[in-house]
């Protein structure tokens, strides 16, 4: 098995949160030295011209990340209006970020149910999201909320503009609050 395809794999899996050393040892089932030298050996193959990512080592987390030199093509990338589509899953996760702002990327995966760090990834890209802090949670993850080019995208000049959103009452939650789908049974003395 190709540990450095392993290797390359999990980098990307991981996405803008990064994998620590011990953490990455302990999934690849390697000791620190291996590990080190994999890491030296892919960021090797990553220097050449021909590549566009390197390995970079970030708040003690190993990432990919896109290199310096090629800049000025990304920021086209995102400025050009043919370019600049909105997917479903963007759409989904500005507006949980907008109605709920700040809020944790965990706290999004888990309304949407699916990961999000690669939505958000893009929406910062785009500037129409930002880090806002730490969260006071465990780990303390990053806080996201919009910024005025969400705004300016979206022909807004407040949040208060948002339109109300009703949320559809489930058929169960009609039910009376002391409705209940028991039978109460009469005892012996038919009480």
């Amino acid at each position: 098995m190709n540990k450095l395809g392993i290797l390359e794999g999990i980098l990307f899996v991981v996405g803008d949160e990064g994998i620590n050393l011990k953490n990455l040892c302990d999934i690849m089932n390697i000791n620190m030295d291996e590990a080190k030298e994999l890491l030296l050996k892919l960021k090797e193959s990553y220097e050449s011209e021909e590549r566009g990512i390197r390995i970079s080592y970030l708040g003690d987390a190993f990432k990919l990340t896109t290199k310096e030199c090629h800049k000025e093509y990304y920021q086209k990338l995102i400025e050009n209006p043919d370019v600049f589509t909105l997917s479903p899953s963007s759409l989904e996760v500005l507006a949980i970020i907008a109605y709920n702002q700040p809020i944790t990327r965990a706290e999004i995966d888990t309304m949407r149910g699916v990961s999000s760090s690669h939505v958000i990834r893009k929406l910062v890209a785009k500037g129409l999201i930002k880090e806002a802090g730490k969260s006071k949670l465990p780990g303390r993850p990053n806080l996201y909320r919009t910024t005025s080019e969400f705004l300016d995208c979206f022909g807004l000049s407040s949040l208060s503009e948002l339109p109300e959103i009703e949320m559809p009452i489930q058929e169960d939650e009609k039910k009376e609050l002391f409705t209940s789908i028991y039978k109460e049974e009469k005892n012996e003395m038919g009480i």
